[in-house]
């Protein structure tokens, strides 16, 4: 395949998968709806994933010449997408997924003060924009700019630790997608299985067996097993800023998604604060010079 071919192949996956995470919240209150509430819908598709991929991971013993570190900020990753889809449950659709992808506002204060990186004046200004962009989510109904719920809350921690896990990811050696998918699984596994003995109201009650084995198997082969290997293969072979603008298709078809299927309104003021979200991401991942490759 040519180089022009292979561009278009991965630019296609990842359009595709932010598309395809687009959707991630319906399954989830799926799983939810047929008895595994809270976490443990999470919990049950990840466990499915884990299975999935364990066959494929770090064969021939790929796992001894692997960084450590590597292989923690990847499991961190997972556990950060683990309070992302979690916080489906406890809140709603557009809040949640525009309070992750405040991670242009973490990341640069990790890379800025945890790896001493230099931060170009457009992160600096992305920062900003993100934290006006989140201030004015959290207050559009008058109220304190904090977040209200669970879900808010499990927004906004997601964010955080994708930029821890996302950093590290930059800062240390690259991991083979197939390993990587699968310490992803298992670290949002881990902390699905966390979650579902900590938070509020996160009971077992099996309505419907069938459903619920079904829903989580389908939704961990597709969205953890079989996304997350291809979105890894794609992102080596495109620019980051190229990546950053096509995953936040996302975004889009989440609130459009979530406003047809469940009826989920947001409020002017939230429309301008998750813009300012939006135009924070493009800023971050838009390249400048100085910016650390």
């Amino acid at each position: 395949m040519t180089r022009y071919g292979t561009d278009a192949t991965a630019t296609l996956i990842v359009l595709t998968i932010g598309v395809l995470w687009g959707f991630y919240w319906w399954p989830v209150r799926g799983i939810a709806a047929a008895g595994l509430e809270g976490a443990w819908g999470t919990a049950a598709a990840t466990g499915c994933a884990v299975v999935v991929l364990m066959r494929f991971a770090f064969r021939d013993g790929r796992w001894r010449k692997t960084d450590l570190l590597a292989l923690l900020a990847i499991a961190t990753g997972g556990a950060a997408f683990t309070l992302y889809s979690v916080g489906f449950i406890y809140g709603r659709v557009a809040l949640v997924t525009l309070l992750f992808y405040l991670t242009p506002v973490w990341s640069t204060l990790l890379t800025r003060f945890l790896l001493g990186w230099d931060t170009p004046r457009l992160r600096i200004i992305a920062m900003g924009i993100g934290l006006l962009g989140l201030l004015v989510i959290l207050g559009a109904k008058g109220d304190w700019p904090i977040p209200r719920n669970t879900g808010e809350w499990l927004g906004l921690a997601s964010g955080l630790f994708w930029a821890l896990g996302s950093t590290g990811i930059r800062a240390r050696p690259e991991v083979a997608p197939v390993d990587a998918a699968f310490v992803f699984a298992l670290g949002g596994c881990v902390a699905a299985l966390a979650c579902g003995a900590i938070l509020p109201e996160a009971h077992m009650e099996l309505n419907a067996l069938t459903q619920v084995i079904t829903l989580s198997a389908i939704t961990g082969a597709i969205w953890w097993a079989f996304s997350i290997p291809l979105l890894m293969w794609a992102t080596a072979r495109l620019d980051p800023a190229r990546v950053g603008m096509l995953l936040m298709s996302e975004v889009l078809v989440g609130i459009a998604s979530a406003a047809i299927i469940a009826g989920e309104r947001i409020t002017p003021l939230e429309i301008v604060g998750g813009g300012l979200v939006l135009l924070a991401g493009v800023l971050e991942v838009w390249p400048s010079k100085g910016q650390r490759q």
